[in-house]
């Protein structure tokens, strides 16, 4: 224990020598299949292997090397040698792998054989394909098919993700959450509801014309580091970068090009934000109100002449009403839960004043909010004021997590019948698709603890790990009849299980995947609305795995009566035959699926928003009126803090490559509090204490977290940082975005306890 709270930080740039020894540390751990360098060659290529982490988009003229340090561990992680084999198993039970940390479960390595979960003995046990399959069936077609539960993670292609969608929907139910529901799901209600469009309007070409980019909650750096090539480029031909977020992320600071030889001999980097505002966490509905009112003080004191009213009269509704909204905010109120002055709020309405075209990015530092629809409506309102969206070099851009979580979205996985051309599957494969509403995430976990549901079937993914209040939720898993779990690797979500469990282990993306017409081509969706092309060429880590479209295509065939306009078979032996149904279904966005999935920089499916076409209730672009201005629920009171949650340098999502946070500072642990100085002192604790955090959310339910350290960190007064998926049983599964039902990660009301 420590009495010195000088805040820690990293030294250095994001990007440089740093990133190169991060995939070699990564590469070492893992004694990579000798064929992984020619993957990562050809990673993120047209007629290459698209990566497994972020959906930042491929450009149509790569670099050299496509691929940033998070998708190179992401690529090297799942072409390990390390093999979890049966032997595994039956060395150590399900109870006691529950005692394994995140990293060394999936550390083990690759699954190699289908296992059937053992109640009597606690063990996995090795099983058939074909056992396995009907089993599966057999619960299936034994209970209401709307007490089960379909859930995808983002990595699935859209061939998967489309028979997926179709399985559930003919065997009857629309419970189709996916791992949108627990980041950016807030996304696409909110885009949805003001533009008419669930996904960003921008395009990677729009960050060649861009005159600002204002970013609010989304750490580059970390989440998604090939940003970092179009910010450094945008920032040396005269582009402007302001950042609103909490945390200083060194992504946004500061960035030494790996690709660049002169910038790695020298160490010379490029800083990114011209202005970095460290907004309290729930404060940037404030914060962006400050913008707008800024900007509207500036075109009454010049004539006019700052908003595009044009652009307003003819495409937008509500703005009189925002305008009466912001006049009658006062700047004290605005700074008081922003966080920030009116003079550096100011300082950034210049930049965003003086530029013609104007980029808004955002992650889930706005969307995993209990207001989380708020501060995403507020960044709409300030883009439209000027008319920067729907035109080239401007809009708004979401940044998505996983790989082709938005395509999972486009072609069917959504529990809102309403996002789905069902008439169109019902006329293709002769049903009558269920037309009630499905289950989000949230709806999924008070099923559990209510006892409705009954099923839970994973395509990838650790749900039980990633969803909030696990304390509450892992003891009702185990009372479900049947859980299946498809996977490449073992992690926490398979240790708790149904009377009925099976493990069912897949190919990576980056593996060969031979069927009966030959090897097959994949498709993906990046964040950008463009879709790419696939192929794996790596030796399959075991020949007993199968693709996530085989096994989905098993288990549907041993559910479901069998009807002549439902090819199995077919599918499963040519994925081309896939992509032609989704062209089928989704015409005007996939017409000739199969001649374009290679366009360089992939085929553009569209975006009625970015072409100025509205698809809103008004069918216009919809300004709103925010009835408050802090992004949470919970007042602030003595003693109760604003926890933020975060991944690492060396994690995506919940998985953990290692335990080195380098962009900010910290090495080799995880079970820490980062706290400002002065709240440090103030609380009377001191850094390198151990204390524990507890739940505030004031519903009744015990939660609790013991052993974290205390690191001094350079944060807002009342703002405290801890890591994800670690904290989340802080979480109450009652905090979350009230319009979208997203789980609010951020924000979260804790207490902290000295242990002694």
């Amino acid at each position: 224990m420590s009495d010195d709270a000088e805040p820690i930080e990293y030294s250095g740039a994001s990007g440089g020598w740093g990133s190169v020894r991060g995939i070699v540390q990564t590469m070492a751990r893992e004694r990579a299949s000798p064929g992984a360098l020619e993957t990562l060659r050809t990673q993120n290529k047209p007629g290459g292997f698209m990566c497994t982490s972020c959906a930042w988009g491929k450009p149509k003229h790569p670099h050299a090397f496509e691929f940033c340090e998070n998708g190179a561990k992401a690529t090297l992680w799942e072409l390990t040698t390390h093999r979890c084999t049966p032997d595994f198993f039956a060395n150590h039970s399900a109870s006691e792998l529950r005692g394994w940390n995140d990293h060394d479960l999936e550390h083990e390595g690759r699954l190699t054989e289908p296992m059937r979960y053992d109640a009597a003995s606690d063990h996995y046990v090795p099983c058939g394909w074909d056992e396995a399959f009907s089993a599966i069936g057999a619960e299936l077609r034994a209970i209401d098919p709307k007490a089960a539960v379909f859930y995808a993670s983002g990595r699935a292609s859209l061939e998967t993700s489309y028979l997926y969608a179709l399985f559930a929907r003919l065997y009857g139910h629309n419970n189709l959450p996916d791992s949108s529901n627990m980041c950016h799901e807030t996304t696409s209600f909110t885009l949805k509801q003001l533009i008419g469009s669930p996904v960003g309007t921008c395009i990677l070409d729009d960050f060649e014309q861009c005159d600002a980019i204002f970013f609010f909650g989304q750490n580059a750096g970390t989440n998604s580091p090939r940003f970092l090539h179009p910010l450094q480029e945008a920032v040396k031909r005269g582009c402007k970068v302001v950042t609103f977020n909490p945390i200083r992320e060194k992504g946004l600071i500061a960035f030494t090009n790996p690709q660049n030889p002169t910038e790695m001999l020298t160490g010379k980097d490029t800083q990114i934000s011209c202005q970095y505002l460290q907004v309290r966490a729930g404060g940037d509905i404030a914060a962006i109100m400050g913008l707008c009112k800024y900007v509207l003080a500036q075109d009454e004191a010049r004539g006019g002449s700052i908003i595009d009213r044009a652009f307003i009269d003819a495409h937008c509704t509500g703005f009189d009403e925002f305008r009466a909204r912001a006049d009658a905010t006062s700047w004290e109120r605005i700074e008081q839960e922003a966080g920030l002055s009116r003079a550096d709020i100011e300082e950034a309405g210049r930049v965003y004043v003086a530029a013609e075209r104007v980029i808004g990015v955002y992650g889930m530092g706005l969307t995993q909010h209990v207001h989380g629809f708020e501060n995403i409506a507020m960044l709409v309102n300030l883009l439209l004021m000027r008319g920067h969206i729907g035109r080239a070099g401007a809009g708004i851009c979401p940044v998505r997590g996983h790989s082709n979580v938005q395509g999972q979205r486009t072609v069917g996985i959504s529990e809102k019948p309403e996002l789905v051309p069902l008439d169109k599957l019902a006329e293709q494969f002769g049903f009558d698709p269920p037309r009630d509403h499905g289950m989000t995430t949230v709806k999924v976990c008070e099923g559990l603890l209510e006892g409705k549901v009954q099923a839970f079937i994973g395509l990838g993914g650790n749900f039980l790990r990633a969803i909030p209040d696990q304390g509450r939720i892992e003891p009702a898993w185990e009372r479900m009849r049947l859980t299946v779990q498809i996977a490449t690797k073992l992690n926490r979500s398979h240790l708790f299980n149904g009377k009925t469990a099976y493990l069912l282990p897949c190919l990576g993306r980056s593996e060969e995947d031979m069927q009966a017409s030959g090897a097959q081509t994949v498709t993906i969706e990046d964040s950008f609305s463009h879709i790419h092309g696939s192929i794996g060429h790596r030796k399959p880590a075991s020949e007993h795995l199968k693709s996530e479209l085989a096994i989905v295509a098993g288990i549907a065939k041993a559910t479901l009566t069998p009807n002549p306009k439902v090819r199995w078979d077919d599918w499963t032996g040519d994925y081309a035959l896939v992509r032609d149904l989704i062209a089928d279904t989704y015409h005007e966005e996939f017409h000739d699926m199969n001649a374009r999935m290679f366009e360089p920089g992939g085929f553009y499916r569209g975006n009625g928003a970015r072409e100025r076409i509205w698809r809103t209730e008004s069918g216009k672009a919809q300004f709103t009126a925010p009835d408050m201005l802090a992004a949470t629920n919970v007042a602030d009171a003595l003693g109760r803090y604003r926890l933020v949650t975060v991944r690492s340098n060396d994690q995506f999502n919940t998985t953990i490559y290692g335990y080195s946070d380098r962009l900010r500072g910290i090495e080799g642990k995880r079970d820490v509090i980062l706290i400002n100085p002065a709240d440090i002192e103030r609380s009377g604790l001191v850094a390198g204490q151990r204390v524990a955090l507890v739940g505030d959310a004031g519903d009744g339910h015990a939660r609790r977290i013991d052993r974290l350290e205390i690191v001094p960190y350079d944060l807002p007064d009342g703002t405290i940082v801890g890591y994800y998926p670690e904290l989340n049983p802080l979480i109450a599964l009652s905090h979350h975005d009230q319009h979208s039902k997203t789980p609010a990660s951020k924000a979260v009301p804790v207490r902290i306890e000295a242990t002694g």
